[in-house]
């Protein structure tokens, strides 16, 4: 196919078209998609992610750039707040990743999350793939940055980055939520402010408290804005390269990545399926259940049923 032929030379406006047509979950992209896959699985993924006013985009700016004087070629998928009027995604930060817009070295793709929780969008693996296929040797994955259950990321990358700043306290918010457990790497960004020795100190000590795990996780102080420590994040984040993504473990990791992307696709057309029933019904069944004539446990079990029969 002359679509398949031209994403696996690199062809950048062929890809961008594919992107978007994936991101509205065209059967058509799906179908080229099914083709690209067999040529993927040479890009290493990295997942940055972290509360909102950390610093993500700044420092994935920068990773960009010292990807770029390694000689890197870099895919980056950013993943924005859904506008409530179009379904789009609001740009807002893309902005600082604007140098970075003529280097044929480089390809941003902003993506909404379209109501899909976890920080990620559903067309997120969907998109690694393209990237992967043209020959994007990094792809980084930055998360929408909503809040404290951003998980997802893990399962699409082989490396997450999770990113705190002093004077917040989001050392702790990450203990709760859960994203000090997906870390890979551990960063202080901003840590030219007052404090960052000492959230640097109390990291530490919470990973001590962590579920032992098969390696070390790295704690990096960077000021993104000024490049400060980001060749230091890079080597942490090839350093778990390293230990935890070859050798024996490697298989049963991949493996596990790919059963989340499976998970997520039947969940997605599970959904898209119960949406064509509740747009087929001629009477709308919510209107049941708000007036107590029907319980919304029976109305949903009738529902997957139905959904079955599609």
């Amino acid at each position: 196919m002359e679509v398949v032929a031209s994403i696996l030379a690199g062809d950048v406006p062929t890809a961008a078209r594919l992107m978007r047509d994936l991101d509205d979950r065209r059967p058509d992209a799906i179908a080229i998609v099914k083709q690209l896959y067999a040529h993927t699985g040479k890009a290493y993924v990295v997942g940055v992610t972290g509360n909102p006013g950390a610093g993500k985009s700044s420092l994935v700016d920068a990773l960009i750039a010292h990807y770029r004087a390694a000689g890197e070629t870099v895919g980056v998928i950013a993943i924005d707040p859904s506008s409530p009027f179009s379904g789009g995604a609001l740009l807002g930060d893309r902005v600082r990743m604007h140098r970075h817009s003529l280097d044929p070295g480089v390809f941003i793709r902003s993506l909404a999350t379209r109501g899909h929780l976890g920080g990620l969008s559903r067309s997120t693996f969907d998109i690694a793939h393209v990237f992967d296929a043209m020959g994007f040797q990094k792809i980084v994955i930055e998360t929408v940055g909503v809040g404290q259950d951003e998980v997802d990321v893990m399962a699409a990358a082989h490396t997450t980055v999770v990113v705190s700043v002093p004077g917040l306290g989001d050392e702790i918010q990450a203990i709760k939520a859960g994203l000090l457990e997906i870390a890979d790497v551990l960063v202080v960004n901003k840590s030219d402010r007052e404090g960052a020795d000492r959230t640097v100190r109390e990291l530490r000590h919470m990973l001590g408290l962590r579920v032992a795990h098969d390696h070390e996780v790295a704690v990096v102080s960077t000021v993104a804005t000024r490049g400060t420590g980001v060749a230091e994040l890079a080597a942490a984040i090839e350093a778990h390269r390293a230990t935890a993504w070859s050798g024996p473990g490697a298989a049963t990791r991949a493996t596990a990545r790919a059963r989340a992307h499976l998970e997520g696709l039947v969940r997605a057309m599970l959904a898209e399926r119960a949406s064509r029933v509740l747009a087929a019904h001629v009477t709308d069944p919510a209107v049941d259940v708000a007036a107590r004539r029907k319980d919304p446990w029976s109305i949903a079990e009738e529902l997957v049923a139905l959904s079955g029969t599609l």
